[in-house]
C-alpha cells in the first residue's frame, strides 16, 4: 500500500531553556485525532492530556534541562500514520530529534505497557529502568508486535523507518473492548490512569532529556535488549548477547544439577543400580515429552472443534470460561499420563515414589532447557521466558541436593514450593497480562483470523511454564485421582456452560461485535467509457471470526455469496470501496444488500489530463482527481503492461508488490483536485488498446447529516450487542 496526503495538521511545541544550545532534541508524540464516531478518551486523549501536563510541569520547573524537548501532537494517526510522517520528513525541527517517546493506546487506560524499545539502543532501557516508578514492559510484546500478532500500528514505526530515531513505544491495553468505539469515553477510563501513566512519562521525559547519550545516539547502537518487569515492581533488562550467555549458562547448569540429582537417587538404601535409575529417568523423560505434546495437542483439538462448529470466541465477553475450556484439559493431561505411568510401573522398581515425582519435574526442566536453547539459537529474545523457570528450578534442585546430603529429605517439598513461588507469580502475572490484552483484540483481528488457536496457544504455553513444576506434586496426595479427575470434570462443565446463552460472545455496551457498514454507490465503465454496471447498496464488512451472527437478523435481503464471488473475479477488489489494506484480506466475507443510492455531497471526477509517449513503450498518464477527503485508488495495469513509476511512494514498485496496487490519499481543509501521474511500460511499441484500470473509492466518514432514511432504517436492524461503524462511500471504476 502507498499513501499520499495534503495539509494534515500537527501541533508542535519546543521546550528549551534560553541558555541551552544543544542540537539534540527529545521527541514526545501522541495523536489528537480519533477513529470515526469515537470520543477517543483513551485513544489517544488521555496521552494528549498527559503530554500537556508534562509540558506544564517541566516548563515551570527550575530543574536543569540538558536537551530541548519537542512535543508533537499529531493530527492524522488514525489515517495511516500520515501526520507523523509529515513531521519527521518535512518539519525543520525533525532533523534535530534524536530519540522518541511514543504514547498510544489499544484499550481504555490502565498501566501503559512498553512494547517496543530501540531498536539497537540498550541505553534507553537503562533510563527507563532508573526513572520509571511503575514499570510495565516485556520483550515478548515487542516480538509479537513486530511479527504482526497484534492488529495495530503506531507512529513509532514512522519515526523509526523515516527518521531513523530510536525510542520507546508505550500504550494502554486494558479493556480493549472499547477501543475505537463510541464507548471510549472518560467514564470508561480506568481509574488512576492519568496519575500512574503521568508519573511514568514525566520521570522518563526528564531522564531522557538530561541523558548525555542523546547527543550522539548513533554511536551507541549496540544490539537489541531483553527486558521485562516483575509484577510491576521492578525492571530487569540486559543486552541480547548477555541474554544468550545467561540462557546457555543456566541451561547447562540445569542439566548438570539434574544429572547429579538423579545419580544421588541411586545412592540411597535399597535403590536400583545407577544404570537402572538412569534408564527409568530416560523413560520418564519420554513420558513427559509425550505428556506435553498430548496436552498441547488436546488444546489445539479443542480449538479446532470449537472453530469447526462455528462457536469461536465463546469466551470473548466471559473470559473466565477460558479456565475450564483450555486450562483444565491441559492440566488434566499433564497430570493423567504421569499418574498412569507411576501406577503401572511402581511394582517393577525400587525407586521411591517421591523420586519418581522428582524425575518428572527434572524431565520437565530438560524440556524447558531444549525450548530455551532452540529459541536462543533462532535469535528469539523471548527465550528469557523459559529461562526464568529453569533458573529457579536449578535453585530448588541444588538446595535439595544439599538437603539430602544432610539427611533431611522431608524438607524436599517445602524447599521446592518456596523456590516455585516467584516464577509461579511471574508466569501467572504474564498469563493475566496476555489474556486481558489479546482477548479483546480478537474482536477486531479480521475474518480470516484464528482466535481459538491464539487463546489455546497462550493457555497451553503458560500452563506448561507455571504448571510443569507444580502439578506433579498432586501425585503425593492420597486423593490424587480425585484432584486429577476434577480438572476433567471442570472441562466438561465449562463446555456445557459455553453452550448456554452465557457462551454468546457479545454483550451490549460491554463487548460488542464490530462491523463496518458503508452505504455505497458504485459505477463501472468499460474501455469505451460506457457504463456497464451501476448499482448501490449497503456494503457490510465484518471484522472478526463470527461472521454469521448477523445473517438472519440483518442480511435477509443480501446478495448471495455467489454473486459477490462473481464481482471478485471480474472487478478490482470485488468492486468494493475498501478503506485500508487490511480490508483486502476480509473482502471475501463481506455482504452486499441492494438499496437506493446514498446522497453524495461531492461527486468523484477523474480526468485524464495527459498521455505522452516517451518512447515506443513508455507512456506517462496524467490524471486529475476531485473527490472526498479520504479516497483510495486502485491501480491495475493490464497484462503485458507494467507500472514503472508514479507520483506516490515508490516502495510498492521497487519491491515488486503484486497488483492491483492500493493507494490511500487524505487531504484536510484543501479540496483542490489531486494531480498525479502513472508511467506505464506497455510492452508493445505504439500499442493503443486499454492499458490501465483505475478504481476510485471515496469515503465520507463525518457527514452524518447526509444519511438517507433508508440507511438510518438499515442501521436500526443491528442488534444492541453489535456496533456498526458507519459512513457512506462511492466507488468508480474506469479503463484507460
Amino acid at each position: 500500500m502507498a499513501t499520499s496526503y495534503r495539509n494534515v495538521s500537527n501541533v508542535v511545541v519546543k521546550l528549551a531553556p534560553k541558555n541551552v544550545k544543544s542540537a539534540s532534541y527529545l521527541l514526545v508524540n501522541a495523536h489528537f485525532d480519533s477513529e470515526v464516531h469515537s470520543p477517543a478518551a483513551a485513544d489517544d486523549g488521555v496521552m494528549v492530556v498527559i503530554m500537556l501536563e508534562t509540558l506544564r510541569v517541566i516548563a515551570k520547573s527550575e530543574k536543569p534541562l540538558m536537551h530541548p524537548i519537542v512535543f508533537l501532537f499529531n493530527g492524522a494517526e488514525e489515517s495511516n500514520l500520515l501526520a507523523s510522517h509529515g513531521f519527521i520528513t518535512q518539519h525543520p525541527w525533525a532533523q534535530y530529534c534524536k530519540a522518541v517517546i511514543n504514547l498510544d493506546s489499544a484499550g481504555s487506560g490502565g498501566r501503559e505497557i512498553l512494547f517496543q524499545s530501540g531498536p539497537n539502543h540498550p541505553w534507553l532501557m537503562k533510563y527507563y529502568k532508573q526513572s520509571v516508578p511503575r514499570p510495565y514492559a516485556t520483550t515478548i510484546a515487542e516480538e509479537l508486535f513486530q511479527n504482526n500478532f497484534i492488529p495495530s500500528d503506531t507512529d513509532f514505526r514512522i519515526f523509526r523507518d523515516y527518521g531513523e530515531l530510536p525510542g520507546l513505544d508505550m500504550a494502554h491495553s486494558l479493556n480493549g473492548y472499547v477501543y475505537h468505539t463510541k464507548f471510549d469515553t472518560f467514564a470508561n477510563l480506568e481509574r488512576h490512569t492519568c496519575q500512574t501513566t503521568g508519573d511514568n512519562v514525566l520521570a522518563l521525559t526528564w531522564a531522557l532529556a538530561n541523558a548525555p547519550e542523546l547527543k550522539n545516539p548513533g554511536d551507541l547502537a549496540k544490539g537489541h535488549t531483553v527486558f521485562y518487569d516483575y509484577l510491576g515492581w521492578f525492571m530487569i533488562f540486559y543486552t541480547e548477547d548477555t541474554g544468550v550467555i545467561l540462557n546457555i549458562t543456566f541451561s547447562v547448569c540445569a542439566i548438570i544439577a539434574i544429572l547429579v540429582a538423579v545419580f544421588l537417587m541411586s545412592r540411597s538404601d535399597d535403590a536400583d543400580p545407577t544404570k537402572g535409575v538412569f534408564l527409568r529417568f530416560l523413560t520418564i523423560l519420554v513420558v513427559q515429552i509425550i505428556t506435553i505434546a498430548a496436552a498441547v495437542g488436546l488444546a489445539i483439538l479443542i480449538a479446532v472443534t470449537i472453530d469447526g462448529i462455528g462457536a469461536s470466541e465463546c469466551w470473548y465477553s466471559e473470559s473466565w470460561l477460558i479456565f475450564g475450556i483450555y486450562f483444565c484439559p491441559v492440566f488434566f493431561i499433564m497430570c493423567l499420563l504421569p499418574a498412569i505411568y507411576i501406577r503401572w510401573t511402581k511394582e517393577g522398581t525400587n525407586m521411591l515414589h517421591d523420586d519418581s515425582i522428582a524425575c518428572f519435574m527434572h524431565s520437565h526442566c530438560l524440556i524447558l532447557v531444549c525450548l530455551c536453547l532452540v529459541m536462543t539459537g533462532l535469535g528469539v529474545r523471548s527465550a528469557f521466558f523459559p529461562m526464568i523457570g529453569i533458573f529457579f528450578y536449578i535453585i530448588s534442585v541444588v538446595l535439595n541436593i544439599i538437603n539430602n546430603l544432610w539427611g533431611k529429605s522431608y524438607l524436599y517439598l517445602p524447599i521446592h514450593l518456596i523456590c516455585q513461588l516467584l516464577p509461579f507469580w511471574f508466569y501467572t502475572y504474564q498469563t493475566f497480562v496476555f489474556l486481558t490484552t489479546f482477548i479483546p483484540m480478537q474482536g477486531r483481528s479480521g475474518t480470516t483470523s484464528k482466535p481459538e488457536f491464539m487463546i489455546a496457544g497462550i493457555c497451553a504455553i503458560m500452563s506448561i511454564h507455571f504448571g510443569g513444576f507444580i502439578l506433579p506434586i498432586l501425585h503425593k496426595f492420597r486423593k490424587s485421582k480425585t484432584c486429577i479427575s476434577l480438572f476433567g470434570a471442570l472441562f466438561l462443565i465449562f463446555i456445557m456452560i459455553a453452550c448456554l446463552p452465557v457462551g454468546f460472545p457479545y454483550k451490549k455496551d460491554v463487548a460488542v461485535q464490530r462491523v463496518y457498514v458503508l452505504h455505497t454507490a458504485r459505477i463501472f465503465y468499460d474501455e469505451r467509457g460506457f457504463v456497464y454496471k451501476n448499482e448501490s447498496g449497503f456494503y457490510v464488512q465484518p471484522v472478526d471470526k463470527r461472521i454469521n451472527t448477523l445473517k438472519k437478523i440483518v442480511f435477509q435481503n443480501a446478495e448471495p455469496k455467489s454473486k459477490i464471488a462473481e464481482y471478485c473475479e471480474t472487478e478490482l477488489f470485488c468492486g468494493l470501496p475498501l478503506y485500508n489494506s487490511r480490508w483486502m484480506d476480509w473482502k471475501n466475507s463481506s455482504s452486499w444488500v441492494l438499496a437506493p443510492s446514498p446522497y453524495l455531497p461531492i461527486s468523484t471526477e477523474l480526468k485524464l489530463t495527459s498521455k505522452v509517449y516517451i518512447t515506443g513503450t513508455r507512456v506517462p498518464y496524467g490524471f486529475s482527481l476531485k473527490s472526498a477527503d479520504r479516497v483510495v485508488i486502485y491501480v491495475d495495469p493490464y497484462p503485458n503492461t507494467k507500472v514503472i513509476d508514479w507520483t506516490f511512494d515508490k516502495t510498492p514498485l521497487k519491491n515488486n508488490f503484486s497488483t492491483p496496487y492500493f493507494v490511500y490519499h487524505l487531504y484536510s481543509m484543501d479540496n483542490r483536485p489531486l494531480d498525479f501521474w502513472i508511467e506505464l511500460d506497455r510492452g508493445t511499441p505504439d500499442y493503443e488498446g486499454a492499458a490501465l484500470r483505475l478504481g476510485i473509492g471515496a469515503h465520507f466518514m463525518y457527514h452524518n447529516a447526509y444519511y438517507t432514511e433508508e440507511f438510518k432504517e438499515f442501521l436500526k436492524l443491528f442488534p444492541e450487542w453489535s456496533y456498526p461503524i458507519d459512513w457512506f462511500a462511492s466507488y468508480e471504476s474506469r479503463v484507460f
